[in-house]
């Protein structure tokens, strides 16, 4: 029985670690353990050979509200925690600059 559950907890891991990670910019942190990241991604055009840029707006999990606005973050895909929250705070990558008065 035990080795049905060790196996059961090793791939539970498995299919955790192979969730997809983005990667954006922090828009909003006004709410308690959310921020709102904007995620950008860019494709070529099947016909016309130009680079489009394209943008989402996603809701993420953040624990400890380490994450402030302008901060590059990443992100993991988790199961649904609210209406609109799919993804947690993996990372925050780049921290914002501090604008000048706040020195």
């Amino acid at each position: 029985m035990s080795e049905q559950q060790s196996q059961g907890t090793a791939a539970d891991a498995a299919d955790r670690n192979s969730r997809q990670i983005v990667s954006g910019v922090v828009s909003s942190d006004k709410a308690n353990q959310m921020i709102t990241v904007v995620v950008e991604r860019q494709f070529k055009h099947p016909k016309y050979n130009k680079y489009i840029r394209r943008h989402n707006k996603v809701y993420a999990h953040d624990e400890n509200n380490e994450a402030s606005i302008g901060d590059t973050v990443q992100l993991q895909e988790i199961r649904p925690l609210s209406k609109l929250k799919r993804w947690r705070l993996v990372s925050v990558t780049t921290k914002a600059a501090l604008p000048m008065g706040d020195a």
